[in-house]
Formats: C-alpha cells, structure tokens, sequence
C-alpha cells in the first residue's frame, strides 16, 4: 500500500502540547458541600454543569430550550427535589472549566460527557457517582481522505481538547502503535469542529458518541466516516462534589431509578398505573408503595414515579436522543440484554 498524503499544517509546539497534556496536580479544595440538598431546596432551582453544546447529549434548540440525554439528568433530580422539571439552571461548562465550575460551587453536580478516572476521582474533590454512559474513544475522518483504519493515520494532523483523557489516550494509543502525529489543540468543541471541518486536521479524536454527534449535525453526513478503532475506556459518570453523602445518595439512586424502571418494564406511560396496581415487590418498593425509600433519600416516597413520568425510564431517554444519531445500545443496553447497565436493587 501507498504510503497515504496526509496535510500538514501550523499546530501548537512541543511545549504547549507539554503544558495540556499535563495531569492536574491536586486541585482547590472542593466548596463546602455538607449541605447541598438543603442549599438546592432553599434556593429554588438546580444548578447542572452541562456541555456547551453536544448535539443528543446537551445543546439548546431554536427557543433556547436545552434538549439531550445529559439534560434529561438535570431534569429528573429537578423532579425528585420539586416535582418540577423547569427547576433547573443549565451552567454550559467546557472541557478546561468543567471541575472548576463543580469545585467552586457554581453547579450543584455535573451531567456531562465526562470520564471517571483514578486520579479525577481522588485528586480533585469530586467523587463519581454513577456512569450513565460507557463509552470509548475513537477517530472520524472525512471519507475522501480514503482511510478504512486508525493504523492509516501514521504521520497525520489530528484535533484533540486539551485537558481531557482524550488528548492522553491519543499520544498513548500512537506510541504503542508505533505511529507519528501532530495534535491540533482547541479548547472550544465549536471551534475544534470547525477546524475540523474546514480541513486544519486530517482527523478528529474523542469519545465515539461525540464523534456520531458532531458527524449528525454536518450539512452530508455521509462525507465523514468514523473508523472501527475504539481506543480506550470512556465510563461517562454523574458527578458532584466530595464530602456530601447525602447529596451524592440522591443523585446515585435517581440514575438506578431510570434503569430499574426499564429493566422492570415500567416507562412514562405506564408509572402511574403501575403505581396503583403492580405487585411486584420490587416495584412496589421502587414506586413509594411499601419500604419508605424516599425519605431514606430526603424526598417524598413517589419521587421515582415523579421522575419517570417526567422523563421516562432509561431506555426512553436514549432512544429520544441518542438511537436518531446512530448510537447502538452497545454495553448502555440493560444487563439483561448483554449490557453494563445494572440498577442495585431497592430494598
């Protein structure tokens, strides 16, 4: 085979690239988080990190409204605390600014596309709650450049965000390999995109969903291909500040609480009938009939019927957003259908 043209182009050096890739030493200590719950109450509103704009995940339609599969998270804690789904204020948060924003105090948790690690996990002061997402990280290149693998890429422009697992992921995967690239760093997604598109980098790395959200929103979707490489690990998770267990409970159990109700069979259509007239125990505790679960959590005993009313159960919300991108079920599918999701039980 040919060896493959690749275009090159003015990217940041060696010592920006050092600086980024960087692992974040240990970080501020985490706001005063012991009371958040009672803060979110008594203020009236949620505020959630999101992304800035990811289309199926977290992104503004034409009125302003925030629409995705991460909002809908912002949506059902909104409806635990409240029983209403507009209590929410949407914080867009990048890549670089993300852990600031949940560190500080500016958002209460944060629903984005993000990956729990080791060293997010134990160094910044923010615990990962539940991965409502597994992901990888894998490439997309537009199909006239004729690339069928990531092996291809040898000596290639690829455009990455600093500050992410990604940017690692990528110098990791092409050293293993044996292969030389040039990274293209931008901070904004929408600017990395356009750079993208315009043809500033021969291919654009990060997490395979984000890849079939960016390929989506193209004018011809079909002028870009993503490659069949998937790199890495991406577990996407909930996350909210260390140190506040009785916040990261509820949290944590509103996730189970759309993955029990799929595995059970109970969605938005149904909530409220299988509230009144389901005898599964299971059920029965999961709806607020028996066990007093709710108040273990500091909501009322029917805040998962709210919630799935409001929302619908797991799969509902993946299908509504992600399956019109393209996205399989994959390992987000049930545990019972070949899957990694799995609700601990409510009892």
């Amino acid at each position: 085979m040919k060896p493959m043209r690749l275009s090159t182009f003015r990217v940041f050096g060696a010592a920006a690239l050092a600086v980024a890739l960087a692992v974040p030493a240990m970080a501020q200590q985490p706001a005063q988080s012991a009371a958040t719950m009672d803060a979110v109450k008594s203020r009236g509103t949620l505020s959630c990190g999101v992304n800035t704009g990811l289309a199926g995940f977290a992104q503004p339609d034409s009125q302003g409204r925030w629409q995705g599969f991460d909002v809908e998270y912002c949506r059902a804690l909104a409806v635990a605390l409240f029983n209403d789904a507009s209590k929410v204020r949407y914080v867009p948060t990048t890549a670089q600014n993300r852990f600031t924003a949940l560190q500080s105090g500016e958002v209460d948790m944060m629903a984005r596309n993000t990956t729990a690690t080791l060293s997010r996990d134990t160094s910044l002061g923010l615990d990962f709650l539940a991965v409502n997402f597994y992901d990888g990280q894998g490439f997309m290149v537009k199909s006239s450049l004729g690339v069928k693998s990531a092996k291809e890429l040898d000596g290639a422009t690829v455009c990455v965000q600093p500050g992410t697992t990604t940017e690692q992921n990528l110098t990791d995967w092409f050293r293993s390999n044996n292969l030389k690239f040039t990274p293209v760093i931008i901070e904004r997604l929408e600017e990395l995109v356009s750079a993208y598109v315009a043809g500033r980098c021969d291919a654009y790395t990060t997490d395979v969903s984000g890849l079939a959200a960016t390929r989506s929103a193209q004018p011809n979707p079909a002028e870009h291909v993503i490659l069949p490489e998937v790199i890495s690990k991406e577990p996407l998770a909930l996350a909210v500040r260390h140190g506040d267990q009785r916040w990261a409970d509820l949290v944590r159990w509103t996730h189970n609480a759309l993955v029990a109700a799929e595995e059970l069979g109970i969605n938005s259509k149904n909530v409220e009938q299988a509230a009144a007239n389901d005898q599964r125990p299971e059920a029965q505790r999961l709806l607020g009939k028996t066990g007093g679960l709710g108040q273990m959590l500091g909501v009322s005993d029917n805040w998962a019927v709210n919630v799935i009313k409001a929302v619908g159960n797991y799969g509902e919300i993946f299908e509504r957003h992600l399956t019109p991108l393209g996205i399989q079920r994959g390992p987000n599918a049930q545990w019972t259908q070949g899957g990694l999701q799995y609700s601990p039980p409510f009892r």
